[in-house]
């Protein structure tokens, strides 16, 4: 079997992969055996040294009793739940492409599948302009394959009111994003809702975040300068399924929602 090489100094994830492989092979024992003691399938445990998926805490507890590592397994696991992951952006991509359902707070920008091209690439242009075209043409592809789908994503979005009244890129393009957003907001799989600044303070002050649906998990991402967090335990993700939830209860409802777009975009000129 031809496997992607794996760089274990790339993430905890990574080393983890990489020393499952080590401790099966030395062990002497081959993926069908390994996928016996820890009950799944032959090419799940390939999957799951190749770090196309990962190990569930039950896993690896059965490993850690036959190869006599205490709970070093569990605690590997642990770390990388809750630690910085470098490589969370690669990782994130699957996701996006097998979600069924997006919930995510925006704080200062109109999310990236909603946006158009010229503003999307505005705000490129304003992060690193040097690799602007590279990083639109990355951002566009994503905005296809999530949007193009024979069945979409159901996405519904809590927006500050900020993202309306700051004018990215100029007046044209911001009218154009605005009618573009406004637009969407009719789609039969789409909630889009915004915070007043008169709400007041409200959980989403600590950052963006999104909370993506697989078809048996949930898993979340947490923005932040220079990358952000992939979240996968549990714990965390029901945390911010509650914070979605309590900043939601500030928001306007979807056609007060509407009519604060309309009256943005009959302001821009």
């Amino acid at each position: 079997m031809v496997r992607d090489p794996l760089e274990p100094k790339i993430s905890l994830w990574h080393f983890l992969a990489f020393y499952l492989r080590f401790l099966r092979e030395r062990a002497g024992l081959s993926l069908s055996q390994c996928g016996k003691i820890i009950g799944v399938a032959r090419s799940t445990v390939s999957n799951i040294e190749a770090g196309r998926q990962r190990p569930q805490e039950d896993q690896l507890a059965r490993l850690d009793e036959q190869y006599g590592t205490g709970r070093l397994l569990q605690l590997l696991l642990w770390y990388a739940r809750n630690t910085h992951d470098p490589d969370w952006g690669r990782q994130l991509v699957p996701f996006e492409e097998q979600a069924a359902a997006f919930r995510a707070y925006h704080g200062k920008s109109i999310p990236r599948p909603f946006q158009t091209e010229d503003y999307m690439r505005a705000l490129a242009m304003a992060g690193a302009p040097d690799d602007a075209d590279d990083t639109v043409a990355r951002r566009l592809a994503r905005q296809q394959v999530l949007l193009d789908r024979e069945k979409p994503p159901f996405f519904y979005l809590i927006l500050e009111e900020d993202v309306l009244r700051t004018c990215v890129g100029g007046p044209e393009i911001m009218k154009a994003q605005l009618a573009h957003l406004r637009g969407m907001m009719d789609l039969p799989q789409v909630i889009i809702r915004f915070v007043q600044p008169a709400a007041g303070a409200h959980e989403g002050f600590d950052g963006a975040f999104q909370i993506i649906s697989l078809e048996r998990r949930d898993v979340a991402f947490a923005g932040a300068q220079y990358g952000g967090r992939l979240i996968e335990g549990p714990s965390e993700v029901r945390d911010l399924w509650a914070r979605f939830d309590r900043i939601g209860a500030k928001a306007l409802s979807e056609d007060a929602s509407r009519a604060l777009v309309e009256r943005y975009l009959e302001q821009v000129t």
